[in-house]
């Protein structure tokens, strides 16, 4: 009896023991207790630095915590070359908030920018760039900083977003550049339609990068697409307002790398300038745009619902007004229904050095002011099948 006492009593301290090291071995920072305070007003920018500093150093996972309220932060860099942590998490309750004057963050580029880190993972929260002064700048076509985008990622492996929003970006809400294995979902978006450049997602120089379940309404693309992307997976989006899911701009540089097996499925666009779009710049490049899939989507009154523009230039400003290099091929329009707000619901504007090949349509029905809307193919060749409306106007 005794032993067995002995041993009940010995399995309960190991019990015991083990739960208090895991907890000891999880590595857990409040940004309260470093010195920042809730009020909106106070710098925080120290005390987040501060807790980014502890958690690299530390071989455990690592938690930084912020807690409910909202916190000031300045333009921060967290670098990752010389952290030991490769399982660092930022869990957001609270809302941090950019300095309310454009000008001190405006030029940085970026406002929270996370660059070479492995395993990072960004949870819940707001976050508040405070935009709309710089917007309004923009606007009246005065001298303005160009803005920074509110949440970048360069160069960084095993990424993940999860239940954060992003509201009154000065530019770019989300940036993905050069990263690996990054999953962002629940992500929300909110800008006002004529809020210039305000892209909610843009990923380049990217692979393995999926997009999930997320509300995005914004001045600019809902998503954009840059050179470089591979295997990217977006899937079940709310878009709007907003100018679409775009691949491009592509083919500003002559040498630039492709965009190559790109999936988005399962989109909704309301009252988007664009549905799908793939745009390329008029002037010599190598670039490629090959193995897409657009599927199960749904527009409603939108102005260009599936749009290839090999002649882009916004504004119709200093046009290059060559030929674009850009080899676009083996796209793929499958199960896209609803309605657009012009007469075009389907507009390829294809190279005339390049033009688009192996381009499929498929179960695709699109109307205008409830009457079958039309279709513009210029070196545009293809396929449909199935129901096709309008009309296919793809060469053979």
């Amino acid at each position: 009896m005794a032993a067995l006492s002995f041993f009940l009593a010995f399995q309960y301290f190991l019990l015991t023991f083990f739960h208090y090291s895991s907890i000891a071995a999880h590595a857990n920072y409040n940004l309260q207790s470093l010195g920042a305070k809730s009020d909106g007003k106070t710098d925080c920018t120290k005390a987040f630095l501060s807790a980014w500093t502890s958690a690299c150093a530390s071989t455990q996972p690592a938690t930084i915590y912020v807690p409910p309220g909202r916190y000031l932060l300045g333009a921060a860099t967290f670098a990752g070359k010389s952290c030991k942590n490769t399982a660092i998490t930022i869990q957001i309750d609270g809302t941090l908030v950019a300095p309310s004057d454009f000008n001190v963050i405006g030029n940085s580029g970026n406002w929270i920018k996370f660059e070479s880190v492995t395993g990072v993972s960004v949870i819940g929260g707001t976050l508040d760039a405070q935009g709309a002064n710089l917007w309004a700048c923009k606007n009246s076509g005065k001298s303005c900083p160009t803005g920074a985008t509110t949440l970048a990622f360069y160069n960084s492996n095993k990424i993940k977003m999860n239940g954060l929003s992003s509201i009154n970006s000065q530019k770019f809400n989300i940036l993905v550049d050069g990263c690996h294995n990054a999953k962002l979902g629940g992500i929300k978006v909110s800008a006002p339609s004529n809020s210039p450049n305000t892209d909610g997602i843009h990923v380049e120089k990217s692979t393995g990068v999926t997009i999930m379940n997320s509300r995005i309404g914004t001045g600019d693309d809902c998503v954009s697409i840059g050179p470089g992307t591979l295997n990217l997976w977006i899937e079940t989006i709310a878009c709007g307002p907003g100018h679409g899911i775009s691949i491009g701009s592509l083919g500003w540089d002559l040498q630039e790398p492709g965009v190559q097996n790109v999936t988005v499925k399962s989109a909704t666009f309301t009252g988007t300038q664009n549905g799908v779009r793939v745009k390329t710049w008029a002037r010599p490049s190598n670039g490629f745009v090959k193995n897409i899939l657009f599927q199960h989507l749904v527009m409603v009154n939108v102005e260009n619902p599936i749009i290839i523009d090999q002649n882009y230039c916004p504004d119709d400003h200093n046009c290059p007004s060559q030929v674009s290099g850009v080899k676009i091929s083996d796209v793929t329009y499958q199960d896209i229904h609803g309605s657009s707000a012009t007469e075009t619901a389907v507009k390829f504007d294809c190279s005339k050095g390049n033009p688009c090949s192996d381009i499929t349509m498929e179960d695709v029905k699109l109307t205008y002011k409830n009457e079958p809307a039309h279709s513009s193919c210029i070196h545009a060749i293809g396929k449909s099948s199935g129901s096709v409306e309008p009309n296919s106007c793809l060469s053979l």
